[in-house]
This record gives structure tokens, sequence and C-alpha cells, in this order.
């Protein structure tokens, strides 16, 4: 009868403290279950998005131009076709991060219904979580779904070298770009640094272009640029009445036009997020519930 020797069973525990201690095997994403993700960085995985806040494009007034743009460029990426990764910009509150939810959400029910389309995925990557970009786009890599990665509010500041992360996966390095990936990002700042900023790095080089030109020049890799301005009392009040005939609010429209104006003076802005907010509140009073 065998007996287990001292250095075995010492090898055993080893080997078995070891694999305690060995990180679990990654598990491969079920991008099935949903059709907007939020990339976890911490823990690499994706967690899914069971019902995303977004309006219908119908709702979005005052960026027309805007709102059929990007939802050409996103038709033809899901189609397989040459497309631009897409900074949004400009003043707040003007539905950037909307128009991006809603022409996703629009895009992704034709891809459904169309068995010879790519399913149109959406991946949120916060901010803080940019210098991961690289390792999260390593596994949407040969994916049979299409991603439209987003990122909110996005923008640098000084010391942050996240944005080489950036650029690398927009444009450059040696893998580039999955072709079944597309960057869309929304930004106050139309090339994703304070001017403060720019000055400064200008002021103190030696060569004050080159200084600023890694910066900035990742705002050129977006192919697509879509400003956004503050809109008239006009469009303001457009969005208002949008909103209110969808809803079915019932109100006079001169005493609509009364409220939103005075809503919009209290708040020194006239915006979509401004309209939402009036919304909101006359519903709120009239007892009226706002069901998407």
């Amino acid at each position: 009868m065998s007996q287990t020797s001292p250095s075995s069973s010492l090898l055993e525990r080893l080997v078995s403290a070891i694999e305690r201690l060995a990180p679990a095997p990654r598990s491969t994403p079920d991008f099935t279950i949903a059709d907007a993700f939020v990339w976890q960085a911490t823990a690499a995985t994706f967690q899914s998005v069971e019902t995303v806040n977004r309006l219908p494009l119908r709702l979005l007034r005052g960026i027309d131009m805007q709102l059929s743009q990007l939802k050409e460029n996103t038709e033809r990426f899901a189609k397989g076709l040459p497309a631009n990764n897409a900074l949004l910009w400009g003043a707040r509150g003007m539905g950037k991060s909307s128009l991006v939810k809603a022409v996703h959400g629009a895009v992704a029910a034709d891809t459904s219904r169309d068995q010879k389309l790519k399913r149109l995925k959406l991946v949120e990557i916060h901010r803080e979580d940019i210098n991961t970009l690289p390792h999260c786009l390593t596994q949407l890599r040969n994916r049979s779904e299409a991603f439209i990665i987003f990122t909110d509010d996005l923008s640098f500041d000084a010391d942050d070298t996240s944005y080489k992360s950036l650029k690398a996966v927009l444009e450059g390095g040696v893998e580039g770009r999955p072709d079944n990936v597309i960057f869309y990002a929304t930004s106050n700042r139309r090339h994703l640094m304070p001017r403060d900023m720019v000055e400064n790095e200008r002021a103190t080089a030696l060569h004050p272009s080159e200084a600023v030109e890694e910066k900035v020049s990742h705002s050129d890799r977006f192919g697509l640029w879509l400003g956004f301005h503050s809109c008239s009392p006009d469009e303001y009040l457009e969005m208002v009445r949008g909103y209110a005939d969808h809803f079915d609010i019932a109100i006079v429209d001169t005493e609509l036009k009364r409220q939103a104006l005075a809503w919009s003076m209290a708040r020194g802005a006239r915006s979509g997020r401004v309209a939402w907010q009036f919304i909101q509140d006359l519903a709120g009073r009239q007892g009226v519930c706002l069901a998407l």
C-alpha cells in the first residue's frame, strides 16, 4: 500500500493555494440579453442595461441637421459600410447624449428586423475609464455584433494622460479600431480641453505648436463633428409644444407659452433640457404621467 510522501502533500497544498489566489476565468460576454451595456472597468465586464433612459427621435426638436447626419452615419455603420467616429460638442442641455441614445434605439430596432444586418449594441464607457478602452475593445473585436462605444461629457484636464488611449483607439495603434466598433462622444468643448490649458502649454513650451498638438489632435480623429448651440425662443417653445402634444397635456397655447418662457427666464437658459424639466413640472401639477 503506497503512502503519500511529505513533499508530495506539500506540493498539493501549494497548488491548491495558488489556484485559490488565481483570478477566476473571465466569462464570455453575452450580448444577446440586452441592446445596451455599461463597461465595468474594475471587473472588466459588461453590465447589461434593461431599460435605456432615452427619448424617441420624434421628440428631439431643434436639432434636425444633427439628427439626420448622426442617424445616416449610424445606419451606414450598421450595414457594414464606412462610417466615422462622431464628436457631438456644444451648448449644455441641447440633446447631445439624448441624440446618441435615441439614434441607437431607432437604428437598433431596424437591425433587429433585418436578418442581414449585425445587431447594434450601445456600450457606455465612463470618462474616468477611458484608459481601459483598449482592454474593452479586445473583448469586442471579432464579435458578430456591431458596437457603438459611447462616452458622455468627454474632456481632459492638465496632466491627464488617458487621452493617449483614446487616440490610439480612434485611429492610431498597431491594431486600430475594430471594424465592428464606432466611437461616439459628447463634450461641451470642441477640442476636449479648456482654452486656458492650451494657452498655458503654448506659453511655457520651447516649441509651442508641438506642445499642444498632441493634446488637441485627437479631436481631429473624429471624422464627424456635430455642433450644438443655444436655441432661440421659438425653437425652445417648439420643444415644449412637442412634449405637450406627445403626452396629451391639456393647456391653452398662450398659457403654455407664458409658463414655458417664465420657466426659462427663471433658469437663465433655453435648451432641450430646460424644456423637458418644464414639462415634467407641468405634468406633475396636472397629474399627467410621462410614460414614454
